[in-house]
């Protein structure tokens, strides 16, 4: 069971003004291959069907907990693309001005065309995610492999974004997952190294770029928030601290295990939208329906 807080975990700066191509490139980040839509899944499928879990408890409550974590990226991401779409067309009721003009010169039409003008679980190109990107094999090792690899490409398309989306709250967003990434991805290195002896960690940073190049990014890990391993139940999923342990392998700061969630804000409130029928209540409509119903 999973409890859902109305809160995101950043504080969005506000956006530079309307980009449905910054929009579309986000979507990388949500429904790509290496999105965020696929580590929830992944993680959430093989913590489904972890067997032998009271033998290997360890490296179940790490993925249960990590897990937890990608829910409330996915929803980062979305916020973040509906900022981005967010005043691109003309408000109003009147169809006859064309006031979803710029969607026919947007890169994904798709955001026009079949939402409120919101995020989708597609790619930058608008293809559908898929459930061919879960790997849940049922072998431990097999699964921390692709885990780790699969958070190294999610942090390689991470600073792709970053270099093709200038916008504020775009970045804030991208800055944010490149740290909480970065912490599964050394929370799987870790794991590979308990359960195969390897230093999976001498490979670290994937791509070799340091988070501190990116501002945003670099104030979180100044903030201590890249040695977090956030447990998120009040009294489950919590051995993680047998893998999470140590030190970090990029600055050597201590490791720790935080029973909760970060600091939670406020989500951004999204208007209207009359020209999509999003949401689609005409409160003139609304009332002479009402007044037609009491009979006056």
């Amino acid at each position: 069971m999973i409890v859902r807080i109305d809160q995101v975990p950043i504080q969005f700066p506000e956006p530079n003004g309307p980009s449905p191509n910054g929009a579309a490139a986000v979507q990388e980040l949500l429904g790509g291959k290496f999105g965020e839509m696929s580590t929830l899944m992944n993680y959430t499928f093989q913590s489904f069907n972890f067997r032998g879990r009271e033998r290997l408890r360890p490296y179940y409550d790490l993925i249960c907990n990590i897990a937890a974590e990608e829910y409330s990226h996915i929803e980062l991401v979305s916020y973040a693309i509906n900022l981005l779409l967010t005043g691109s067309t003309v408000r109003g009721m009147d169809p006859s001005k064309a006031p979803l003009k710029v969607a026919a010169d947007a890169r994904n039409a798709y955001h026009f065309l079949a939402s409120g003008q919101a995020a989708l679980p597609v790619d930058s190109m608008g293809n559908p995610w898929t459930g061919s990107y879960v790997t849940a094999t049922g072998n431990l090792k097999l699964d921390l492999l692709h885990n780790f690899f699969l958070e190294c490409g999610a942090r390689a398309n991470k600073m792709r974004v970053y270099e093709m989306v200038d916008d504020p709250a775009a970045r804030e967003m991208v800055g944010f997952l490149l740290v909480r990434g970065g912490v599964h991805i050394v929370a799987y290195a870790k794991a590979l190294e308990e359960v195969s002896g390897v230093d999976v960690g001498k490979l670290l940073p994937i791509p070799d770029l340091s988070n501190k190049a990116f501002p945003e990014a670099k104030k979180y890990e100044d903030a201590g928030l890249h040695q977090i391993l956030f447990q998120f139940s009040p009294n489950d999923y919590g051995q993680a601290d047998k893998i999470w342990k140590g030190a970090h392998p990029e600055d050597g700061s201590p490791l720790r295990v935080v029973q909760g969630m970060p600091q939670g804000f406020a989500p951004p409130v999204l208007e209207e939208e009359p020209q999509l029928s999003a949401p689609g209540m005409d409160p003139d409509m609304i009332a002479d329906m009402a007044k037609k119903v009491m009979g006056h």
